[in-house]
């Protein structure tokens, strides 16, 4: 469908945001379905939020996608938040309403989804590398599929405090712990589950990974390596993971997932789940 005075406009934001494949799933998407919509990827920075929120309601902006480093931060920006937002303290999908914007997070089900294809997981162990918006979300899908330990790892005590702290008010109640980057020797031997939610790894740091070959050598031969980076495919850590003959997934899945619980909000209706899968994979397999 062409762009005209009558397109909708829909996007992402985001620092770096660049690298963004929600634009080609979500504009398959859009074509799949005839819908007038338009969705664009939009760089703000840390500093530009509130500004570009503002500049959204000016210019007709029907809805938006929310990545890093603004998950958190965007909350004290909507009139309306969802319980299950509310629980994980982070946001990831906006839409506009006429009381202001509303917001929610899909994560979650984006998260649990291609786990729950795998195996049941009541009674494992996961350690999560990273404390941000993502983290949230995984502490949250982990506690929906019944983990019996979440172990969260950061560089920042402040941080980890900070994080430690948002879960006393939630329904949810993670079995929730929170350590020190330096913990890992001894937490990873105990995980059957190794998430990386740390953007480390993606776009301008692809070369890089979050645990070198000597720490991941130390997880159980059960364990799974589960990245949310999904591109480049795959990311240094999957490839050292696999090189050790741990099983590996990256955000790919999440990605589409998630995506389609936010474009049926955005249309009020069902979001054409294989084409935006394809879309992804024939991009990133150009």
């Amino acid at each position: 469908m062409p762009i005209t005075g009558t397109t909708q406009i829909l996007g992402i934001i985001g620092a770096p945001v660049n690298h963004s494949l929600s634009p080609v799933m979500h504009n398959a998407a859009l074509a799949e379905l005839g819908a007038d919509y338009v969705y664009v990827a939009f760089p703000v920075a840390v500093d530009g939020l509130e500004t570009a929120i503002a500049g959204f309601k000016v210019i007709g902006v029907q809805g938006f996608s929310v990545t890093i480093p603004h998950k958190q931060a965007i909350l004290p920006l909507l009139t309306t938040v969802t319980d299950e937002a509310q629980a994980v303290g982070a946001v990831n999908t906006v839409w506009r309403t006429e009381r202001g914007w509303a917001g929610t997070n899909t994560d979650v089900a984006g998260f649990v989804a291609p786990l729950k294809a795998l195996k049941p997981w009541a009674g494992s162990t996961v350690v999560v590398l990273g404390n941000g918006g993502a983290a949230r979300a995984v502490v949250a899908g982990c506690a929906h599929l019944g983990f019996k330990s979440v172990q969260v790892v950061g560089r920042r005590a402040e941080a980890l405090a900070a994080f430690q702290r948002g879960w006393i008010s939630s329904p949810l109640q993670p079995p929730l712990t929170v350590h020190p980057w330096e913990a890992l020797p001894t937490l990873l031997p105990t995980a059957d589950l190794i998430v990386n939610t740390t953007p480390l790894g993606m776009h301008t740091t692809a070369g890089q990974t979050p645990l070198a070959t000597e720490d991941l050598a130390l997880a159980p031969s059960r364990a799974l390596v589960y990245d949310l980076i999904y591109t480049p495919r795959p990311t240094r850590l999957l490839a050292l993971a696999d090189q050790l003959g741990l099983a590996t997934l990256d955000g790919l899945e999440m990605l589409v997932q998630q995506g389609a619980a936010a474009l049926a909000i955005w249309l009020d209706g069902p979001a054409p789940v294989d084409t935006m899968r394809q879309a992804l994979v024939d991009w990133l397999e150009r």
